[in-house]
């Protein structure tokens, strides 16, 4: 039986929303949400406002957003080297890096996963982190331990790879519930515990994930408390035909060149963060963005019939989730207010992993991402 939902946008698979979609006025109402031109230094007009705030006061984060994301294109040109296409999963790296979020890639082998994780953390000025999970793993190998130490009688405290800025979580779903519990607190609260001691993890810290969707035997699903840390889950699709003949031009040697520069420090990090969290978003979008989040768990209050094909809606977490990515999409094309569009842009890979859809939907082939297309599709647009 043939779905009655939309597709999700872009293609008819799980293929991640771009975050430069071509927009036109047509789009939106850019007036709502944009500033006004800029005054000319002694010209003294009214302080007029965009929604309750002063356009003076967006042009100022806008010109903050344009100082500290200078280091984004040459970041995305190192990427470049090594890694051929994939656009939008760069910038989906990208937002959860500037954004504080933990990333999750779910696609088949030899989509370049691991690759693009591993030049992202040598194109940063960060401590890496890489961890193999396999299913005799157990939770010390992960976070640390305690040694004894017999010739003193006291014990030492060993960390594990995840005191680490940039943590590559490779095959996370190859670790059973234990062990992959294990990244809870880390991801959560940026802290271990070990023993009677806690200790802080470095500042930033970002959990790269990744998860292959095929393979079912020596695999664990992750839990859903598990799942729910994620900011954003991406799936990773093939690349096109001219895309993968470039692929061929430059790996199909012996030895590939893959070596990077960092460009990026920790700080210039950090100092982006704090302009992401005060980017202007307008209470109609606020609005916007918890209406989604609450028609996931509930669609009838607002007219979107989905035949009970939602077993399990959103967290909250999805509504913080969906601000800061949409956000991020607004610091990464240099503006300090949000659209409706950018929320729409990365709704399919914040919300994707946190909707659980019910019997009924597995057996007419209904995903989650059917679910927020016709969610979407549904809901007005501010």
């Amino acid at each position: 039986m043939k779905s009655p939902l939309p597709h999700p946008s872009g293609s008819a698979g799980s293929q991640a929303a771009p975050l430069h979609p071509g927009r036109t006025d047509a789009d939106f109402d850019a007036a709502k949400y944009s500033p006004s031109p800029v005054v000319r230094p002694g010209v003294v007009r009214p302080a007029s406002k965009v929604a309750g705030v002063p356009h003076a006061d967006i042009q100022a984060i806008t010109e903050a957003v344009q100082r500290n994301s200078a280091w984004i294109q040459p970041l995305r040109n190192e990427i470049s080297r090594v890694i051929v296409g994939q656009h939008s999963l760069v910038d989906r790296l990208l937002v959860g890096l500037i954004s504080n979020g933990h990333i999750l890639l779910e696609g088949v082998p030899g989509l370049a996963k691991t690759l693009a994780l591993k030049t992202l953390a040598g194109a940063i000025h960060l401590q890496f982190g890489r961890i193999q999970f396999t299913p005799d793993m157990l939770p010390a190998d992960i976070v640390g331990t305690l040694i004894y130490n017999p010739r003193d009688g006291a014990f030492s405290t060993k960390h594990g790879p995840i005191f680490a800025n940039l943590v590559l979580a490779d095959e996370i779903n190859r670790a059973p519930a234990k062990v992959q519990s294990a990244l809870l607190e880390a991801m959560q609260e940026r802290q271990v515990t070990l023993g009677d001691v806690t200790y802080p993890l470095p500042d930033p810290f970002f959990v790269l994930a990744t998860q292959n969707p095929l393979e079912q035997e020596g695999t664990y699903p992750l839990p859903e408390a598990q799942i729910d840390r994620f900011m954003l889950k991406v799936i990773v699709n093939y690349p096109n035909r001219g895309e993968e003949r470039l692929i061929l031009d430059s790996m199909a040697v012996a030895e590939p060149s893959l070596g990077v520069q960092p460009v990026v420090t920790g700080d210039d990090i950090i100092a982006a963060r704090r302009v992401v969290s005060g980017i202007y978003v307008d209470d109609k979008v606020k609005d916007y963005i918890v209406d989604i989040v609450l028609a996931t768990r509930d669609p009838r209050p607002y007219g979107i019939d989905l035949n009970g094909w939602v077993q399990c809606g959103a967290s909250p977490r999805a509504t913080i989730s969906l601000t800061l990515a949409a956000r991020a999409v607004a610091f990464l094309d240099g503006r300090g207010y949000v659209t409706p569009q950018d929320v729409k842009d990365v709704a399919y890979d914040a919300l994707r992993h946190r909707i659980i859809v019910s019997y009924e939907a597995e057996a007419e082939n209904i995903t989650s991402e059917n679910i927020i297309a016709g969610i979407l599709e549904g809901l007005p647009v501010p």
